[in-house]
């Protein structure tokens, strides 16, 4: 059976998820940046909370925890190179790392950039993964600790995934997104469209998040540092990608 996942919406534009198994009733919250939303979330549907994972560091992604534990035993997870600034972990992960979710591996990625010790977490068997603030939708990550060229470098892991990965970023950027990244490629029309659609769905109050791997590879201008048309009307033909990327992403911190 495929696993139930549950996009929460916390604070003003933050995303937690909800991950459940049906068959063995395993349950798990990806990041927590305020617990009443997501226990309400988990009280509805009468599942039991048992794992937490933890992508990063910032407060707006783990703030929640105390609160949601309180009542509730659950292991917790998250990077080893992060585990000096994250609540205390029950196990601690690294890069290359497996570990079991309801009999299903789930597969841990370095993807240091907007923080050191940042991970995203993938299941190869549901093709998920919990990006965080790493890969977004139509978007991506400030850089705050790491490097660009480290940024590039973890969003290159993450576009070989298959493209019918579900991705799970951290935050509803994306309408915010799509009005930069059309001045990076004002001739996508996938990307044309996917900002109407955008705006048809917050126009409804409906999330954008998650979304598709195979779509923010055609329409995601952190992605598309190796695109021609990109690269052109950067006037960057002849760049290594990394340092398009790092134009990029330099053109939104200012945008």
């Amino acid at each position: 059976m495929p696993l139930d996942l549950v996009t929460v919406p916390c604070l003003s534009d933050n995303y937690a998820f909800v991950l459940h198994d049906a068959e063995t009733g395993a349950t798990a919250v990806i990041d927590v940046p305020e617990a009443a939303p997501i226990a309400a979330a988990l009280d509805e549907r009468g599942w039991t909370l048992s794992e937490v994972w933890l992508t990063h560091h910032h407060a707006d992604h783990i703030q929640g925890l105390d609160a949601l534990l309180e009542g509730r035993t659950a292991r917790v997870l998250g990077a080893k190179a992060d585990a000096h600034r994250l609540p205390p972990l029950d196990l601690e992960l690294a890069d290359g790392d497996t570990f079991d979710f309801a009999g299903r591996e789930v597969h841990v990625m370095d993807v240091s950039g907007h923080t050191v010790g940042h991970i995203a977490l993938y299941l190869p068997e549901d093709r998920i993964a919990f990006t965080a603030d790493s890969l977004m939708a139509l978007g991506c990550g400030r850089v705050f600790e790491g490097t660009m060229a480290q940024m590039w470098e973890s969003l290159s892991k993450l576009a070989k995934l298959p493209p019918e990965t579900t991705i799970c970023s951290g935050h509803e950027y994306t309408e915010a997104n799509g009005r930069f990244a059309i001045t990076i490629e004002p001739g996508n029309a996938a990307l044309k469209s996917r900002i109407e659609a955008i705006a048809e769905a917050r126009a409804k109050g409906e999330p954008t998040v998650p979304s598709r791997l195979s779509l923010e590879l055609a329409t995601n201008p952190f992605l598309r540092a190796n695109d021609a048309p990109v690269r052109e009307n950067l006037g960057m033909v002849d760049a290594p990608a990394a340092e398009v990327f790092a134009e990029i992403r330099r053109r939104k911190d200012t945008f």
